[in-house]
């Protein structure tokens, strides 16, 4: 496990040495891997919490799509349409603090219905959940929650208010209590220093989770963070370095804003270590086509040899 000092030496290396460095710590830990996972809005907008970068908070006025609980036929056609595309796992996704206990019958019979008919491995993104509540879903079917920390716990309050960073920490642990897997990651770019990345993935790490997806902000109009700058490509990078050294043996997945955010450098992302990718789209944005997704990976895993 790599120490305090041990980090500090890693941020003053330079970028090609750090990158160098993480590529074969990626290697050696996790080989050639490279996965896909896939998402659907399955409830979307008039979230109580106040979490800035979000489109779907009731506290700003976006133009996000606001609409119930989907049913059961078009989550699982759009699993079956993940799955087809290459993706390994397929997520859930509803806006909230937490899940009503009124919608959960039926997310649990949605959830029941993918694995029957489609197979795929399911995940869930419902907010904050006590154990109870997660140990339902596992038995429909569900193996992995999704719960980002989003960033460091000094830095959190300056993202959201309305719940804490201990609520987090909290939904993520109920989760590994009831033996589900857990992927937690969060966003760069929202303000927070080097150091508030570095506290997130040491946080992550203490706690041990399966995958960590990283977000890159899309500063979306109508909320706080509409007018910020994304971050330097060489900062993101350096980070996904770093993230690769502390967390050598799980999956690192870029996910919402690796687009814009990269632009034409996002190969160098996956020479830093990053070894997944959401694909499909994200929750109120589109990504890149399916098929330019698939063929960049092909690539990549070929640059590895």
């Amino acid at each position: 496990m790599i120490s305090s000092e041990e980090i500090k030496q890693l941020r003053q290396k330079p970028t090609t040495e750090l990158v160098a460095q993480a590529m074969a710590a990626k290697l050696a830990w996790r080989g050639r891997s490279f996965s896909f996972c896939s998402i659907i809005n399955a409830k979307s907008g008039k979230c109580s919490e106040d979490c800035r970068y979000c489109a779907q908070s009731s506290h700003y006025r976006t133009d996000a799509p606001i609409y119930p609980l989907k049913d059961t036929k078009e989550v699982v056609t759009a699993a079956r349409a993940a799955q087809q595309a290459g993706a390994h796992r397929f997520s859930l996704v509803t806006s909230g603090r937490g899940l009503p206990a009124a919608e959960e019958a039926a997310v649990m019979a949605i959830i029941a219905e993918i694995r029957a008919q489609v197979g795929i491995k399911v995940c869930g993104s419902f907010g904050i959940a006590t154990a109870a509540t997660l140990s339902r879903f596992k038995a429909a079917g569900m193996s992995r929650y999704h719960h980002n920390l989003e960033t460091s716990e000094r830095f959190f309050p300056q993202v959201t208010t309305t719940h804490d960073y201990a609520d987090r920490i909290a939904t993520i642990r109920a989760a590994q209590t009831v033996g589900l897997e857990v992927c937690a990651g969060g966003i760069f770019g929202l303000g927070e220093t080097e150091e508030d990345r570095i506290d997130m993935a040491l946080a992550l790490r203490e706690l041990a989770v399966d995958s960590v997806p990283l977000n890159m902000l899309i500063p979306l109009p109508g909320t706080p963070l509409a007018g910020f700058r994304p971050l330097a490509v060489s900062e993101i990078v350096r980070s996904i370095a770093l993230y690769r050294l502390l967390l050598p043996g799980v999956c690192i997945r870029l996910a919402g804003g690796r687009e814009e955010a990269l632009k034409d450098f996002l190969a160098a992302a996956f020479l830093a270590g990053a070894d997944g990718m959401m694909i499909g789209g994200y929750l109120t944005q589109k990504g890149r086509s399916v098929q330019a997704d698939r063929r960049f990976a092909a690539e990549i895993i070929e640059l590895w040899s």
